[in-house]
């Protein structure tokens, strides 16, 4: 009676071993969260921030200089100086059709340049890398993306590892 007792014992204590070698360890991130606090300040995305506020300032001196010449304008018709009004009104429609034209090419290329930098492999590659260590090093299987998934109905925010990912990233970043 005591050996089948023993065989029981070891038969459920193996039978616990291999339910516990089964068991599944999910994880979430807040890519956007992700995006938001860490990438933001990268240098690239300096870069793209700093040639979006020199393309403003060139629209904004372009656009004073427009006020100046309609100004000199409505200044030579008031005085009836036809010719230099029609010059001037000629040069402020010339000047405003360049900012139109200028504001349209500008705007494509930073929208370009900003879907380029949303899809950089290199910040994807850096994200995963860390993912991947930070799972492994916890012991989580899978690493589901909070935005990507709307099958997420719920989730503890024990799994939730987007702030070890910022902490990581920042560390790495040197900041």
């Amino acid at each position: 009676m005591m050996k089948k007792f023993g065989v029981l014992v070891v038969f459920f204590m193996g039978w616990g071993t291999l339910g516990a070698q089964q068991l599944t360890r999910f994880a979430v991130v807040d890519m956007a969260k992700v995006y938001t606090a860490f990438f933001r300040e990268s240098r690239a995305v300096r870069e793209f921030e700093e040639r979006s506020r020199q393309v403003q300032v060139e629209i904004d001196r372009m656009t004073e200089e427009i006020q100046e010449l309609r100004l000199s304008h409505a200044g030579a018709a008031a005085r009836g100086d036809r010719e230099q009004a029609l010059r001037l009104e000629n040069e402020v429609n010339r000047r405003s059709e360049y900012l139109k034209e200028y504001y349209q090419l500008k705007t494509a290329e930073l929208e370009n340049q900003k879907n380029r930098l949303a899809r950089s492999s290199a910040f994807l590659d850096q994200i995963l890398t860390e993912i991947r260590y930070i799972a492994e090093s916890e012991g989580y299987t899978m690493v589901l993306s909070l935005k990507d998934n709307t099958s997420i109905i719920w989730y503890s925010p024990t799994v939730d590892i987007t702030d070890k990912l910022i902490q990581s990233l920042s560390a790495k970043a040197g900041r």
